[in-house]
């Protein structure tokens, strides 16, 4: 009964041409090519967004670091006189990255000792829509030998979200991006 039915089927395919559709290889690779074609440039999208996201957030901490050595060695005392101020100077070194400078928020404030150190976001991170600084800015340099905590954060927008694999940590596709440093300031007049 097997034999006949494999010849039975055998023969029905010989009539059928579907030999003619497996011999002729033309469009084979435009056909691979759509079916990988989604995946390579998502990795691709992927790659590159969590690059520039690494990269924005390196430069925006070495701006905060090249910024807050001017309040810690004395030199920002008559020039950085408000956040715009201390804004601004953060501005000129994040080589255009963060295009429009006012989305960075800045805290610059002094503290008794470094015991009394509380960092934290100045956003509700379990907001769902419109998330908006939940401090006010302020620049409070200090005098020599004051503890200084500077923060700035920036709320960064991404691009590529596939499914639940995002970058995005907050509502309408941003991610909170901060920097931060503590320091003495040298004991200056």
């Amino acid at each position: 009964m097997a034999i006949a039915l494999g010849t039975l089927f055998g023969r029905a395919l010989r009539r059928w041409p579907i030999g003619a559709f497996s011999r002729n290889q033309r469009g084979a690779t435009a056909v691979e090519f759509g079916l990988l074609a989604l995946p390579f440039f998502s990795i691709i999208g992927a790659i590159l967004e969590t690059s520039l996201v690494f990269l924005s957030g390196q430069v925006l901490e070495s701006a905060v670091q090249d910024t807050s050595r001017q309040i810690r060695t004395g030199q920002a005392q008559g020039i950085i006189m408000n956040a715009a101020d201390f804004k601004a100077r953060v501005c000129d070194r994040l080589f255009g990255l963060f295009g429009d400078c006012s989305g960075l928020h800045v805290e610059v404030q002094t503290i008794n000792n470094f015991a009394e150190l509380g960092i934290s976001p100045p956003v509700d991170l379990n907001c769902t829509a419109n998330c908006s600084w939940t401090r006010p800015e302020i620049y409070t340099s200090g005098k020599g030998s004051s503890i200084v905590v500077v923060q700035v954060y920036y709320k960064w927008p991404v691009i590529l979200s596939i499914g639940d694999m995002s970058l995005a940590n907050l509502p309408e596709q941003k991610r909170l991006m901060a920097a931060a440093t503590v320091f003495r300031n040298e004991p200056y007049s």
